[in-house]
């Protein structure tokens, strides 16, 4: 996929039907629940208390089957064909909306609760194998296009579900046909697309299953929580789920009471925070360079923050307009400040979630993935129970709500710190990854030559001060550097350096006992599994030409043999933070800003293999022709 668009993943059969499934189930779900509140508000004579607490109960109903069948759900997915589950999966939806129809024609409520909690059920069999079989199906470089796609299909078909089912519900007499009609349909699409999904095997086959729905929850808390990087990933991903509850839910009041909207209002700020999540999800995959950034991560928490503590200062009072149309509201003063806030909250929510979904994906063994995602939506069913309380509570104090979006923008900044306190690598690579983009356009070869897991070295050629913040944003997988001690110190950059783990190291004649210190820390790192990353070198290069390297990496494979992948960073020289522009040391106007790099990574070399002089040959290959 180097080099393509993700939206080419859209002509791959590998991908295509898939897409097509998941979108349209999200489109069903929320074209049946709309249907279905518009049916008992509009046309079944109740009153309005009772057609608001029936409104109030649904989304209860709905998330109900995420607590007591997710586990199992789960468990489900890693031991079966996911393929053949999607198809069962998609017969139980088409079931449940012929069950639909005749709830909508005979005006049974009770069964449209039934076919609420079904479609509920649903979804949590579908959730596991949605976000699980997408590994399967794809390049690791085409996992954050994937998931953007996914998010962004998702985010529209919901929207467009909403308007669907609620706009034919609302005709009347022929309502109900017309939405028994349209829930029908889309869930026989599904099927269809679903038979086009290529085979998935079963990534635990051997797995027996636990017919307790509590022990295998809490089995499954520890899949999650085993480590921590992916156990805070869920958590930012249960935040989002909560972030967004709170949102949506007040936005039926916020556009009646303080933009003054009627029902097209309402159905303009959805689609507005919609399409800003599907455009924040699909800029995800540029701005990562088509990897795993999740660097990006802290970038949409601040962007969210930003323009959500905005939309309370752009319209804090309520408004004595009442019933605008879209276009009336558009045409009224300040509203377009209203408008960039919700789109912007939706992109930077974008650029928060897809990261997250791709780092949990890449770093869960396959054989427990389903499981972890399980727990991820029983998680996140949880959270947006406690965003729909704490809207109540908040509202019971006499918050307005605008100052409800206050509270929450604030807390999103509190919750953010929280994380990135706990897991510092989510802060580092966002600054490592917003200094070398600033800086520099970076193209990479080879980066599949990393190996996904277990020890291994990575040798680099040393051209400035920048090569390790370089490597570290154009690796998918973390690296420890190994760095003259003068450069780890560097400020600002040191608390990049430190985060990292970076490992400092000093001349024999400097400080031989920094030396020491420094091997005996490459090789525990080697033994933790880690990947670390030297420069031969010994210093940086004083005229762009690669100096000998020196014999410190046959000292370390002597001690731990690991295989070992040569790098070599090419168009550098002559850069910012490169020597060719410095005259006694000091560091003078660069000649070259927004340089073009080039990151060229060979096959990795067994231990036995890896000398200094034969490293150094491959490191010049990969250089080539690039001063």
């Amino acid at each position: 996929m180097s080099g393509q668009s993700q939206f080419q993943l859209l002509r791959t059969r590998r991908f295509a039907p898939f897409f097509a499934t998941q979108a349209l189930g999200a489109f069903n779900d929320n074209a049946f629940r709309q249907a279905m509140i518009v049916l008992i508000g509009a046309f079944l004579g109740f009153s309005s208390q009772q057609a608001a607490f029936y409104e109030m109960i649904a989304p209860a109903i709905f998330i109900l089957p995420f607590f007591l069948f997710s586990a199992s759900a789960g468990q489900i997915a890693e031991m079966f064909e996911k393929t053949r589950l999607i198809r069962y999966i998609k017969l139980l939806e088409i079931a449940a909306m012929l069950l639909a129809v005749y709830a909508f024609h005979a005006h049974q409520v009770w069964l449209l609760f039934v076919v609420l909690f079904l479609m509920g059920l649903h979804s949590t069999m579908f959730g596991p194998i949605k976000y699980a079989i997408l590994p399967q199906a794809l390049k690791n470089e085409e996992l954050v296009g994937g998931n953007g796609l996914v998010e962004m299909g998702t985010s529209l078909a919901v929207l467009a579900g909403m308007m669907a089912g609620g706009s034919l519900m609302a005709l009347g007499d022929w309502g109900a046909s017309a939405a028994s009609a349209l829930v029908v349909g889309i869930a026989v699409a599904g099927y269809l697309a679903a038979r086009a999904i290529p085979p998935a095997p079963a990534t635990a086959p051997g797995l027996r299953f636990n017919w307790n729905p509590f022990s295998e929850t809490l089995r499954v808390a520890r899949y999650i929580t085993k480590n921590r990087t992916i156990f805070n990933s869920i958590l930012g991903i249960s935040w989002f789920w909560f972030f967004g509850t709170m949102f949506t839910s007040q936005l039926p009041a916020y556009v009646r009471d303080y933009l003054g909207g009627g029902p097209q209002v309402l159905i303009l700020a959805l689609a507005l925070f919609s399409v800003g999540v599907g455009i924040g999800s699909l800029l995800c995959e540029r701005l990562s360079g088509r990897k795993v950034e999740i660097g990006l991560v802290p970038f949409g928490s601040i962007g969210m923050t930003l323009f959500a503590v905005d939309l309370y200062f752009a319209r804090p009072l309520a408004t004595a307009a009442t019933g605008l149309g879209a276009w009336d509201f558009v045409l009224a003063a300040g509203s377009w400040r209203v408008i960039a806030d919700l789109v912007l909250i939706g992109l930077f929510a974008g650029l928060f979630i897809v990261p997250l979904f791709a780092l949990v994906q890449s770093r869960t063994e396959r054989s427990e993935l389903s499981r972890v995602i399980a727990g991820n939506n029983i998680l996140n069913a949880l959270f947006m129970v406690a965003a729909a309380g704490l809207g109540l509570g908040l509202t019971a104090l006499g918050l307005s709500i605008p100052q409800i979006f206050l509270v929450v923008a604030l807390l999103n900044a509190a919750v953010a710190i929280y994380i990135y306190t706990l897991v510092p690598e989510f802060l580092m690579r966002f600054l490592s990854w917003a200094l070398v983009n600033t800086l520099y356009r970076i193209r990479t070869e080879g980066l599949d030559h990393v190996p996904e897991e277990g020890p291994a070295l990575i040798v680099c050629n040393h051209v400035s001060y920048m090569d390790a913040l370089i490597v570290a944003g154009s690796v998918r997988r973390p690296a420890r550097f190994v760095m003259y001690y003068r450069i780890f110190n560097i400020p600002v950059m040191s608390f990049i350096f430190r985060t990292a783990r970076a490992i400092p190291i000093a001349g024999a004649k400097e400080d031989p006992a920094l030396l020491e210190q420094a091997f005996e820390a490459i090789d525990a790192a080697l033994a933790d599994g880690d990947l670390v990353c030297i420069f031969p070198e010994g210093g940086l290069t004083a005229d762009g030409n690669i100096a000998p390297f020196r014999p410190g990496v046959e000292r370390i494979l002597q001690r731990r043999p690991v295989p070992v992948v040569p790098m070599a960073i090419r168009g550098l020289w002559g850069s910012i933070f490169s020597r060719k522009d410095t005259r006694l040391g000091r560091m003078r106007l660069p000649r070259r800003f927004r340089s073009r790099l080039v990151l060229a990574l060979g096959e990795p070399l067994p231990p036995e293999q890896a000398s200094a002089a034969e490293l150094e040959r491959r490191v010049r290959e990969l250089r080539g022709e690039w001063a």
